[in-house]
C-alpha cells in the first residue's frame, strides 16, 4: 500500500514543476487535437481530388477505428511501463503514418495511412488526460483548465482555418506534412518533461485477443453502416451479413471479457456506476461533435455555397464553443458540489440548437447557422470535462491509466459510430453519389443543394438524438464528492 501511493502521491511534485510536465504533454496532445479539427474542412477538396465522396467519411473513420482500439492497450502499457516510452512510441507512429498520408495517391492508401496514423493519434490525448490525472487531484484540475484550453482554442480555430486555406490555395497534403516538425518538436519537449514524473508502474497483462475481437467487430459494424443504402440495400445478404457478424464477434468480446484473467475492459471498472454512466455521455457527446465536425463542412460548401477557406472560419463556432464550454465546466466543477448541473444545461441547449437548425436547413442565414452550432459546440464541451473527471474521482489511482484508456476507446468508438452513421446518412438520404455528389458540394445546381439540405435535416435530428441519449446518461451518473489529495485508502480501494 505504501509503495503505491509513493509511485502515485501527487503531493510529491510542487506547482512549477507540475506545470513543466504539463506543459510538455500539452505538446503532444496538441498535435493530437489539431489533426482531428484540420482534416475537415479539407475533406471536400480531397474527395473531389480522388473522385470519390462516397468513401469520404472512411478518412476519419479509419483513423478512429484504429485510435480506438489502441486506446485501452496504450492505457495498460502506460500502467505497466510509465507514460513516457509509451508516448514516443505514439508520436512515432502518428509520424509516421503522417507521412503516408502526404504521399497518398489514391483514397484507399489514404485511408490505410490515416489506420496506421490513427494508432499512435489514439494514444496522445489518453496518454495526455491519464498524465495530468495522476499529477492533480480531482477538485484541483480547475487550476490547470488554463492549459488545455490555449491547445483546444488554439487547435479549434487554426485547424479549419489552416485545412481549408492549404485545401483551397496550397494543397491538402500539407496538413500530413505539418506534422513532422510539430512531432518532433513535441518528442522531444514531452520526453524531457516526463522524466520529471515519479515512478508510475502497475502489473498488468495485455489482451490482445480482447483488443482484436472489439476492432473486428467494430469494422463490422461500420462497414455495415457506411455501405448500407449506397452499395448495398439494408435488406441485402451483405449488410445484415456484416452486422449479424459484428453482433457475434461482439458476444465473442463479452465472453472474453467474463472469462479472461485480465480482461482488455476490466469488469471492476465496468461495474462502477459512475464509470457506466458517465462513459455513454461522453461516448454520444463526442460521437456527435466529431461527427458534426466532418460532415458540416460538405452542408456549408454544398447547400450554402462557401468555399473551403470560408467553411472553415465558420466552422470555427463549433468547435470554439467546444473548448468554451469545457473550460468554464472544469472551472465551475472544482467550486460547487452539484457539478452535474452544468452539462444538464448544456445539453439541453445544444439538443434545442440542433433542432433548430433541422428545421430550416435549406437556406438559413448564415449568422443563424454559426449561432446554433456555437451553441450546439458550447453544451458539448460542458459534459468532457465533467465526465472525464468524475471517471476518474470513481477509481483507485492504480486503475487510472486503464480507465482513463476505457473512457477514451468508447469516446472513439461513439466518434467512429456516429461518423460513419452522419455519413450514411448524407450518402443515402441525399441520393447523390459519385459526381453527383461531387457536383453538389462543389456548389453545382440547385438539385443537388436541395438534395443535400434535406439530407442534413436528418443528421442534425440524428445529432440530437444523441445528445439526448448523452443527457440521460449524465442524470442518471451518481454525483460523487471530488477527492483532493489521494490518501492510502483511495489509492488501494
Amino acid at each position: 500500500m505504501d509503495a503505491c501511493a509513493t509511485e502515485a502521491h501527487p503531493a510529491a511534485l510542487d506547482h512549477t514543476t507540475i506545470r513543466t510536465i504539463i506543459i510538455g504533454v500539452m505538446l503532444a496532445m496538441f498535435l493530437g487535437a489539431l489533426d482531428q479539427t484540420i482534416i475537415a474542412t479539407a475533406l471536400p477538396t480531397i474527395g473531389s481530388d480522388f473522385g470519390d465522396l462516397e468513401n469520404l467519411s472512411w478518412i476519419v473513420t479509419a483513423y478512429l477505428l484504429t485510435g480506438t482500439a489502441a486506446t485501452p492497450l496504450v492505457g495498460k502499457l502506460a500502467d505497466i511501463h510509465g507514460p513516457r516510452p509509451v508516448l514516443n512510441a505514439c508520436i512515432a507512429l502518428f509520424l509516421v503514418g503522417s507521412i503516408a498520408c502526404a504521399l497518398a495517391p489514391s483514397m484507399l492508401w489514404l485511408i490505410g495511412a490515416r489506420a496506421l496514423q490513427g494508432l499512435g493519434g489514439g494514444g496522445l490525448i489518453a496518454l495526455a488526460q491519464t498524465i495530468i490525472g495522476l499529477l492533480v487531484p480531482p477538485r484541483e484540475r480547475g487550476r490547470y483548465q488554463v492549459y488545455f484550453a490555449a491547445v483546444f482554442i488554439t487547435s479549434s480555430i487554426a485547424g479549419p482555418v489552416l485545412g481549408g486555406f492549404f485545401a483551397q490555395h496550397l494543397h491538402w497534403s500539407l496538413i500530413f506534412w505539418m506534422n513532422l516538425p510539430l512531432g518532433i518538436l513535441a518528442a522531444v519537449m514531452s520526453d524531457r518533461a516526463l522524466r520529471r514524473l515519479p515512478a508510475h508502474h502497475h502489473r498488468h497483462r495485455l489482451d490482445v485477443i480482447g483488443a482484436l475481437l472489439m476492432c473486428l467487430a467494430t469494422v463490422a459494424l461500420l462497414l455495415a453502416m457506411s455501405w448500407g443504402g449506397t452499395r448495398f440495400a439494408w435488406n441485402s445478404l451483405e449488410i445484415l451479413g456484416l452486422f449479424a457478424v459484428s453482433v457475434l464477434v461482439w458476444l465473442g468480446f463479452a465472453l472474453r471479457v467474463a472469462t479472461a484473467l485480465e480482461p482488455l475492459l476490466p469488469i471492476a471498472v465496468l461495474s462502477n456506476q459512475v464509470v457506466r454512466t458517465g462513459v455513454p455521455a461522453a461516448a454520444f457527446c463526442m460521437g456527435t461533435m466529431v461527427g458534426l465536425s466532418i460532415q458540416l463542412p460538405l452542408y456549408l460548401e454544398g447547400v450554402l455555397g462557401l468555399t473551403a477557406s470560408q467553411s472553415g472560419l465558420a466552422l470555427i463556432p463549433l468547435m470554439a464553443g467546444v473548448v468554451f464550454g469545457a473550460t468554464g465546466a472544469g472551472q465551475v466543477m472544482g467550486r460547487v458540489d452539484h457539478y452535474k448541473r452544468v452539462p444538464i444545461l448544456g445539453l439541453v441547449c445544444a439538443v434545442g440548437a440542433l433542432v433548430a437548425l433541422a428545421l430550416g436547413p435549406l437556406a438559413p442565414p448564415l449568422w443563424l447557422v454559426v449561432l446554433t452550432t456555437g451553441v450546439t459546440g458550447i453544451g458539448l464541451g460542458t459534459v468532457l470535462p465533467v465526465s472525464t473527471v468524475a471517471i476518474q474521482n470513481a477509481v483507485p489511482l492504480p486503475q487510472l491509466g486503464t480507465t482513463t484508456g476505457l473512457a477514451n476507446f468508447f469516446r472513439s468508438l461513439g466518434a467512429a459510430i456516429l461518423t460513419a452513421g452522419f455519413g450514411a446518412i448524407v450518402v443515402g438520404a441525399s441520393g447523390l453519389q459519385g459526381n453527383g455528389m461531387i457536383e453538389g458540394v462543389l456548389g453545382g445546381g440547385h438539385g443537388g443543394s436541395l438534395a443535400l439540405a434535406q439530407a442534413f435535416r436528418w443528421v442534425f435530428l440524428a445529432g440530437a438524438g444523441a445528445l439526448t441519449l448523452s443527457l440521460v446518461a449524465i442524470l442518471a451518473m451518481e454525483e460523487r464528492p471530488l477527492r483532493g489529495h489521494p490518501s492510502p485508502a483511495i489509492l488501494t480501494e
